[in-house]
């Protein structure tokens, strides 16, 4: 007989999975920044740009942490005690700052993340944390929609999880096209929400 696989889990393991990669060094990556400011055509060594390259790499150890952190470890404690709850949770308008990975300029927005219960729930808190895990890597905003998807439906097994980004690129915003203001809004659903537009339509509504 043939090896039934859930795909969502697939999907994770294909968004998640890591090469061994050789990080530089500290003072290699300040190089490499000192490098960008030179081809800009600025000084680094003028009194403002000094400290520009530590700045930078310090930033960066920031604004990319999601690449040190595992969804799983943030999503392995679950509740069971609910009173019978099984409708409906939904926590919206979480901010997010995530960089695009084509021109690593930032892109600033909101997730609304979804899901139906089956015995179990998430700490509110956990589902903000998830969203800036994958927040802090670079990202297009489809691949980030699947992601969070996947690793909630994946770690609580709820009957269904929804998510829906709404974003602006500053890719968009502030080179090429220069459309500033306009917004994408992507949107993953699992289980019931995937097979019932009535679970949709309403997870629709609750975050409008």
């Amino acid at each position: 007989m043939d090896q039934i696989v859930d795909k969502s889990s697939l999907d994770l393991e294909k968004f998640t999975r890591k090469k061994q990669i050789n990080r530089p060094t500290l003072e290699e990556a300040e190089a490499a920044v000192r490098t960008l400011l030179l081809w800009t055509g600025d000084d680094p060594e003028r009194e403002g740009l000094l400290d520009t390259p530590s700045r930078v790499v310090k930033a960066y150890g920031e604004l990319f942490s999601g690449y040190a952190q595992d969804p799983k470890d943030v999503l392995g404690r679950t509740f069971e005690e609910v009173a019978g709850y099984d409708d409906i949770v939904v926590v919206k308008d979480i901010p997010f700052h995530s960089h695009c990975e084509h021109h690593m300029v930032p892109i600033i927005g909101k997730a609304h993340v979804g899901y139906l219960p089956d015995g179990r729930v998430l700490g509110l808190s956990k589902i903000a944390r998830v969203v800036d895990i994958f927040a802090r890597r670079l990202q297009t905003q489809e691949s980030m929609t699947s992601q969070i998807a996947h690793s909630i439906q994946d770690a609580l097994e709820p009957r269904g999880v929804a998510i829906t980004i709404e974003a602006e690129h500053m890719c968009m915003a502030m080179r090429g096209i220069r459309k500033e203001g306009s917004s994408t809004l992507t949107s993953t659903f699992t289980g019931a929400f995937n097979d019932d537009p009535h679970e949709q339509l309403r997870f629709m509504s609750l975050i409008r």
